[in-house]
């Protein structure tokens, strides 16, 4: 069976996380999915085969007789997808020998233009899969979960392809950032991973942001506005007065690369009292610091103007950019990008805007940079990949796997 196969048939499943739910896995769907892939494990015959009661799906696959002494390596991706966008009754659409130019979804009529998406074209000729137009396609990461399994089950039937032990996981929950809070490291017993979880094909991503979020609490004294001279203080514009004073191009929309920011993600507030939600972001571990302190620095001087206790700001840590537990294990990044080169590619090593699990587990101790899926425009209805590039990420980890069975340190 050929990746896209499979993707088609993991994407009907709905597994949207919910980052309200309090439970683990977030949304009780994912069990469904883990389920059928715990199944599809055992049918290619992996070993130690194990769906635990938080939903991690986790298999097996001893070494070619005479390779049980090569380095053992994990693949990972995750099975939910991201509550931005709707993902239930996903129905994918095959759009064949595709223009490059433009694509039409059938449900709304909506159409992705290559001026606003030029990726597009270059996935000229190829047969391009979308969603309808009403969900999110499921690419990110079903996608990796698709081509991971193919790879399971080309190891599994080739005579000609050596290779030494193999992990695989497939977690709940990554998009609402708990894909791997109860990872089990202790079972999973990789010595290095890959997650795929990535873009397109040739892009290989070992670092990220380092990331915290941010909640700031205003109190204010609510008056009847009547008799409100001199007594009330209004904590809805105490807020704003707080947001002004980040650094105005220290946002999203106005950074790029490796430049952090500020996002404001989330404000409610009456005159009583407001709460504003931030995530903070910057490759540079010493910049990020001094995000960090940045906003607790506005805090403190806004009380002081305005009382003691009238801004709380608590920030919490995220996670931190993995580049700092790769460069140890720069095979990790030298062995992917051979990989890609032999599949055909041209690599390129680009800094994740964002986080990936590979940066959590990183720091639990697994060294695990970030592969591509073949998929774009991720989060959104807009969300797409391709047949042809499904099957040249399978190429890839094919490659990877032999590489890693002759690798020697």
């Amino acid at each position: 069976m050929r990746a896209y196969e499979r993707f088609i048939n993991y994407v009907k499943v709905h597994t949207t996380s919910d980052e309200d739910s309090g439970l683990h896995p977030s949304f009780k769907g994912e069990f469904d999915l883990a389920s059928q892939l715990k199944d599809e494990l055992t049918e290619l015959g992996l070993t130690n085969v194990k769906l635990d009661d938080k939903c991690y799906v986790y298999g097996f696959l001893p070494a070619t007789p005479g390779y049980e002494k090569a380095h053992s390596i994990g693949f990972i991706s995750h099975m939910d997808t991201s509550p931005d966008a709707p993902g239930e009754n996903v129905k994918p659409v095959l759009h064949e020998n595709f223009n490059g130019e433009e694509v039409s979804f059938p449900a709304t009529g909506y159409v992705m233009k290559a001026d606003k998406y030029p990726e597009l074209r270059s996935m000229k000729g190829e047969t391009l899969i979308t969603s309808d137009g009403t969900t999110l396609l499921g690419a990110d990461d079903k996608a990796g979960v698709a081509e991971i399994m193919t790879l399971l089950e080309e190891l599994t039937k080739s005579d000609n392809t050596v290779h030494g032990p193999i992990w695989v996981c497939f977690t709940p929950d990554e998009e609402i950032g708990e894909g791997t809070e109860f990872f089990d490291l202790d079972y999973f017993k990789a010595e290095f991973g890959y997650t795929v979880d990535g873009g397109d094909c040739h892009i290989l991503e070992c670092e990220n942001f380092n990331a915290a979020s941010a909640k700031v609490t205003v109190k204010g004294i609510s008056v009847h506005p009547g008799d409100a001279k001199g007594k009330m203080l209004n904590a809805s514009k105490l807020a704003m007065e707080f947001h002004g004073m980040l650094p105005k191009d220290e946002c999203p929309e106005c950074t790029e690369d490796r430049e952090g920011f500020f996002h404001l993600t989330d404000m409610k507030g009456r005159t009583g009292e407001a709460v504003l939600s931030y995530v903070i972001r910057d490759h540079d571990a010493k910049l990020f610091s001094e995000k960090k302190d940045l906003i607790i620095n506005i805090g403190n001087k806004l009380n002081e103007k305005y009382g003691e206790g009238t801004f709380t700001v608590t920030v919490k840590d995220s996670y931190y950019n993995m580049l700092e537990k790769i460069k140890p294990h720069m095979h990790l990044v030298d062995n992917a990008l051979n990989a890609i080169r032999e599949s055909g590619l041209n690599p390129e090593v680009i800094p994740i805007r964002g986080g990936t699990d590979g940066a959590m587990l990183s720091y639990k101790g697994l060294p695990c940079p970030n592969l591509g899926t073949g998929g774009f425009y991720y989060h959104g209805k807009q969300e797409c990949t391709t047949v042809e590039r499904m099957d040249k990420m399978v190429e890839i980890l094919l490659k990877l796997v032999e590489i890693y069975s002759k690798w020697d340190d």
